[in-house]
């Protein structure tokens, strides 16, 4: 394994995002490998972050891969460097503490890579506004691996219960957990063509919208499949965590990838 993160995985030798709409991209493929270090693969991030190897960094790539690293070799490096070392204080802190500071100084380094681009290419005030606001849609991957969007999910788990009173006869079925492990479907309507049926459907995504995977950090959809943690209450789409349907009528309790691993390594 070669030394430095340099621009990335599956970026090319002539990478360089001259857009705001191209340096967004770049900070959501760097941004999703990250949450997936955090996350889905905890695991195997916590074995690589060994604190008896030299310093390493954690490097998230345009291709929404990721990488445990040592630092690049080259003065001043071709992109603004991770933060250095954090391997060190893994076996000193509670592995929660661990992954929340990691993950703080991740969100730095994603602004500065973003920024660095902004300045590098001549982005005007009207750009970097716009830059800034896009990411900010998002919530931190600080917000994603501490919980604090937790509350959000909380809030879609009773929203869930009261749209599951309002089904209609073109409604969609989506699964959902609660606490009680037992097995819910909530209806989402889907939009109709007479104008009662739209304002009802606007009224459910909304209601559902500021719900956030958790993890990929993107916004609730009523046409996708969402499934909730019954350990730790997060809501994440099927997808991320690698769950259909049709296999969760066969869970009982469902786990994420983190509480998962957590009891594993407990």
């Amino acid at each position: 394994m070669e030394a430095g993160g340099g621009v990335g995985v599956g970026a090319g030798p002539n990478y360089n995002p001259r857009t705001v709409e191209e340096v967004f991209k770049d900070f959501k493929g760097r941004r999703a490998g990250l949450i997936k270090a955090l996350t889905n693969d905890v695991e195997d991030f916590y074995r690589q972050c060994d604190p008896e190897k030299e310093n390493l960094c954690l490097y998230g790539f345009p291709s929404e891969q990721w990488e445990v690293n040592l630092p690049a070799e080259e003065v001043p490096p071709e992109l603004p460097e991770p933060a250095l070392g954090i391997n060190f204080a893994r076996d000193g802190m509670q592995e929660k503490d661990w992954l929340s500071l990691v993950a703080v100084h991740s969100d730095a380094w994603l602004l500065s890579v973003a920024f660095y681009f902004g300045a590098r290419f001549g982005f005007d005030k009207a750009d970097r506004k716009r830059l800034f606001n896009m990411i900010n849609e998002f919530p931190t991957i600080f917000e994603i691996v501490s919980g604090s969007v937790k509350k959000q999910s909380k809030e879609k788990s009773s929203v869930s219960n009261h749209s599951s009173n309002k089904s209609k006869s073109n409604s969609k079925v989506v699964f959902v957990k609660q606490r009680d492990s037992q097995v819910k479907y909530s209806r989402i309507a889907q939009p109709k063509d007479d104008d009662e049926g739209l304002d009802d459907d606007e009224e459910d995504d909304d209601e559902h919208g500021d719900t956030l995977c958790g993890a990929c950090g993107d916004n609730y959809a009523a046409d996708e499949f969402w499934i909730c943690c019954d350990i730790c209450e997060k809501w994440f789409h099927g997808k991320c965590v690698k769950i259909t349907p049709a296999r969760a009528e066969h869970i009982k309790q469902y786990k994420c990838p983190s509480c998962s691993n957590k009891r594993a390594r407990s």
